[in-house]
């Protein structure tokens, strides 16, 4: 089940949605309510959540500025407007910040049905990408959290194709941005992602140093630089010594 969190000043229309609506029938479980953006923001940090369905104009904190601390922060949350027609216009003042929709108080069935059957979708093809890069092995991997799991499969997919890696094409893989995939790694792992790249780059370089049917450019080719120049003085920053220094000591 995926989880959503409604974020509505107004008591019936919270209620309304949250009890009548056949939300686990479409793949969906109701976590919490808010009154607010800042109560939500309480709950969100505390609490993973997938989707926020959110009012705009809400006291304290509005649902403009919950979007936009969502997508600086959490982006992986998917946000849907909330809110009368007449809040049109100051809705889509927040497109840039990635809200996935917008629905017309009061909302219809089956307007807020397309809604999230479409985002349920999109829900199930990251979650596609992130067990296929973190197979499901043992009883302990069921106990793995999101982020974790999160973690895991950045790493992997960094390694499967370290040659030409960017952080753009991981953020697109895992689909969130880059300058939040970089602040994420970094918190959760205290290591930026270009040096875990680097890492990666290095240990395989080592790895193809010790055999001796590779010439040295072309271990430079495979770890992904096309200057063999820019290759050793990376080697040698990191390991302290030239890769034919390396090969030639065959020192670990």
């Amino acid at each position: 089940m995926y989880k959503v969190l409604i974020v509505d000043d107004e008591y019936e229309i919270r209620k309304g949605i949250s009890n009548y609506f056949p939300w686990n029938e479409i793949g969906f479980e109701v976590i919490g309510e808010a009154e607010n953006g800042r109560e939500a923001l309480k709950i969100i940090q505390k609490n993973p959540v997938h989707v926020v369905l959110c009012d705009i104009k809400m006291p304290h904190m509005t649902g403009i500025q919950l979007a936009q601390i969502l997508y600086e922060q959490y982006s992986h949350t998917k946000i849907v407007f909330l809110s009368a027609y007449k809040d049109f216009e100051y809705a889509k003042k927040a497109l840039v910040y990635g809200v996935k929709d917008y629905i017309v108080k009061p909302s219809k069935y089956k307007e807020l049905l397309n809604v999230f059957v479409k985002i349920k979708s999109e829900l199930d093809k990251s979650e596609v990408i992130i067990n296929k890069d973190n197979p499901v092995k043992d009883d302990k991997t069921q106990d793995t959290t999101y982020h974790d799991k999160m973690i895991i499969t950045i790493k992997n997919i960094t390694k499967n194709n370290y040659q030409n890696i960017t952080l753009q094409h991981v953020a697109d893989k895992v689909n969130i941005s880059p300058s939040y995939l970089s602040k994420y790694f970094k918190s959760k792992t205290g290591e930026n992602f270009s040096d875990y790249v680097l890492k990666i780059k290095m240990e395989k370089a080592r790895e193809l140093l010790m055999d001796i049917k590779y010439k040295t450019y072309e271990v430079s080719e495979l770890v992904g630089y096309t200057n063999p120049k820019n290759f050793t003085r990376a080697f040698k920053k990191y390991f302290g010594q030239s890769p034919r220094n390396y090969r030639n000591g065959g020192k670990k």
